[in-house]
């Protein structure tokens, strides 16, 4: 089947034959892939950037993290009702051995092993799972739009970290699809206002008003930052930096009122500055966010049921496995928001 790999400690991806997975073993199912995003991890591992070396030892490994799927087989441990199952599948596993498993917190394990990553992902028509990592889906929820929950989960996991509610002013940086995600959600917890900075994103700017929202800033565009200077007036009460960019951080100090929070969520790919005394002085709280719990997984399935039409523009663009490599080029551009992947079309070699 055809599959698309990282094959080498080295910028590049390609599109390659690859065996069929074996029968699932105990407690596992085989997965039938319908729709896998493009995520900006997977293009940063294509570009092979700094902060990705630790998956040397497990190349090449078929990528891809966000998807949605179908069982079409069971392994031993799992009921047989699981086979026809819509699902998407929790894709950072634990690995049940290590003291924070032993306690009972197995969401912060030591030694995590996800899929597209260390072992085989969803760029490809079929794959293996873990059962006790796949989460049902409601009939009504369509899988194409279900391949969006992986990634709404790190979004809804930094609007609850910055404690978003009724009334609050929320910067966003970063019109991706992270940052997309917060702005949505931190709509629907309450926020009276939301603002949404990036820099040369016309074509994701665009998205954003499809999806209702109007207070967008391009930094590229004259007079930009001092529109964003006084939109801030006394400071935002939470900033989402969704961005991984080091000069949204440093503005983010800046711009968050006193006592407000700075939720930090974009990977960076080089260690930065931190104005400590404005931290300090201000009395903000800088707050990490990363990888979300079952619970927020099942919450994002409920609202992007609920309300999918809020979310259903932030795809835009469809493709078969086969053109993947376009998939990845207008990502890098910045061309598309997000790219779905289809395994079903194009997935003969």
């Amino acid at each position: 089947m055809l599959a698309l790999q990282k094959q080498d400690a080295a910028a590049g991806v390609a599109l390659v034959d690859v065996a069929e997975p074996p029968a699932p073993g105990q407690g596992e199912v085989l997965i039938e892939v319908v729709a896998a995003g493009i995520c900006g991890s997977d293009l940063h591992i294509d570009d092979w950037a700094q902060g990705y070396e630790f998956l040397t030892p497990f190349l090449p490994v078929t990528l891809g993290h966000e998807f949605s799927g179908r069982v079409v087989a069971a392994g031993p441990g799992v009921h047989e009702s699981a086979v026809g199952k819509r699902v998407v599948v929790r894709p950072s596993i634990s690995c049940g051995v290590c003291i924070d498993c032993r306690e009972g917190d197995p969401d912060e394990c030591l030694h995590r092993r996800a899929l597209g990553l260390h072992r085989p992902g969803a760029f490809a028509p079929r794959l293996l799972a873990p059962w006790n990592y796949c989460l049902p889906l409601p009939d009504s929820l369509d899988l194409e739009l279900a391949a969006l929950v992986e990634p709404l989960t790190i979004s809804q996991h930094a609007v609850e970290d910055g404690e978003v509610k009724t009334g609050d002013r929320v910067l966003v940086f970063g019109p991706g699809t992270i940052g997309q995600g917060a702005a949505a959600l931190a709509r629907l917890a309450g926020a009276a206002e939301i603002v949404v900075v990036g820099y040369g994103d016309k074509e994701r700017f665009e998205v954003l008003g499809r999806m209702g929202f109007s207070r967008l800033i391009d930094l590229a565009d004259p007079g930009a930052a001092q529109q964003l200077e006084e939109l801030a007036g006394d400071g935002f009460d939470v900033v989402i930096e969704a961005a991984g960019a080091n000069s949204a951080l440093a503005s983010a100090l800046r711009l968050t009122r006193v006592r407000g929070k700075i939720v930090a969520v974009g990977i960076h790919s080089r260690n930065i500055d931190v104005d400590v005394n404005l931290l300090v002085r201000k009395r903000l709280q800088l707050r990490g966010s990363y990888r979300a719990s079952q619970a927020i997984w099942e919450k994002c399935i409920r609202i992007l049921a609920q309300s999918p039409n809020e979310f259903a523009p932030m795809i835009t663009h469809r493709l078969p496995l086969n053109e993947a490599p376009e998939g990845f080029r207008l990502g890098k551009q910045k061309t598309a928001s997000k790219v779905i992947l289809l395994p079903g079309l194009g997935a003969q070699s």
